[in-house]
């Protein structure tokens, strides 16, 4: 698998960078989100829980994929932004709030 980026756009309003990239998998199966992720990350040089992975689309027949990605500055700043099932695609899910308990008497 090898990923080149085509596109890098930084987006100052939401404090993240945006990326489109090309998947060369001729000769194996289309790679899993995970490895995906896991490659950006290693290329833009971030941790990869800021990273967002929103689309992976294989073009048929030719072995190679389309994708497109968001980098955000912190895992935080993605949770506020992206919307819910972006995040649970993703494996970052919001914390769950707990309400703290009353003093019982």
């Amino acid at each position: 698998m090898k990923i080149e980026i085509v596109k890098k756009k930084e987006n100052m309003a939401f404090k993240r960078t945006e990326i489109y990239f090309v998947i060369d998998h001729v000769g194996e199966v289309t790679p899993s989100k995970k490895a995906v992720v896991d490659e950006i990350a290693k290329i833009a040089k971030v941790k990869r829980d800021t990273v967002v992975l929103n689309s992976i689309e294989t073009v048929y027949g030719t072995g190679k994929s389309n994708g497109y990605a968001k980098i955000y500055a912190t895992k935080e700043e993605a949770q506020t932004v992206e919307p819910d099932y972006i995040l649970k695609r993703n494996g970052m899910q919001k914390p769950e709030y707990v309400a703290p308990k009353a003093p019982s008497e």
